[in-house]
């Protein structure tokens, strides 16, 4: 019988992240476009706000990665 553990836990945690990233940009980006409107000189801090959440989906791949590698069924 197939163990299919890994792959699931390994598929959670790759949904996991991505929806906390759109959830995340979803939020600052509604921010980011009022507050751009509003004053346009702020615009370069808005971009780096917009930049930061994506780290969550890359830390998310790292660690499906490793959990991939290091996870290996016996």
């Amino acid at each position: 019988m197939i163990d299919l553990s890994l792959p699931v836990a390994v598929a959670m945690t790759m949904a996991v992240g991505a929806i906390a990233t759109g959830y995340a940009e979803a939020a600052i980006g509604s921010a980011a476009a009022g507050a751009v409107a509003e004053k346009p000189e702020v615009s370069n801090a808005m971009l780096l706000y917009l930049v930061i959440p994506e780290t969550i989906i890359i830390f998310s791949f790292v660690i499906a990665v490793l959990m991939m590698l290091w996870l290996k069924p016996a």
